[in-house]
């Protein structure tokens, strides 16, 4: 029990852990906090589901390299995420915006689901359909017919 407590408390003080390594780091916490504010909005195009804030990717480590120095440069937020997808492409955002472009990548999640939940619908009527019809009573002729084929089967067997 303790063991196990002890195993929690590790991964959860684990879990602020960031890839940012102090060598990256800007002297201004006012700036600093910016670019990790951005790092955590930026995608690495090599992990792809992971921020660049968190990859330890070389191709990261640039990335927060270059969202610094541009901090650095004087460039508002929305100057350094316009220049980084300039350069690599709305695929970079984590979170890219809705348009006409991005709707289909929205909706997706959602279209996936409905069909999951129609599927599911469809199935569990044909189920309940298959069964309903098995269980009703044969009518005196099916009786009958029944009763003909098992005597046959019965005459075959001697």
């Amino acid at each position: 029990m303790i063991q196990g407590v002890a195993i929690l408390l590790a991964l959860l003080i684990s879990l602020p852990a960031m890839a940012v390594y102090p060598g990256e780091r800007l002297d201004d916490p006012a700036l600093e906090e910016r670019a990790r504010g951005l790092s955590q909005e930026l995608r690495c195009l090599v992990c792809q589901n992971q921020s660049i804030d968190d990859s330890d990717a070389p191709l990261a480590k640039d990335l927060r390299i270059l969202v610094r120095d541009r901090l650095k440069a004087g460039d508002s937020d929305a100057e350094v995420m316009t220049y980084i997808v300039d350069r690599y492409g709305e695929f970079v955002l984590l979170r890219p915006p809705l348009r006409a472009g991005t709707v289909l990548l929205w909706l997706t999640p959602l279209l996936v689901l409905l069909a999951g939940v129609i599927s599911v619908f469809v199935y569990l009527r044909r189920g309940q359909t298959a069964s309903a019809e098995g269980t009703a009573p044969l009518s005196e002729a099916e009786k009958a017919r029944l009763g003909e084929i098992v005597m046959d089967r019965e005459h075959e067997r001697d």
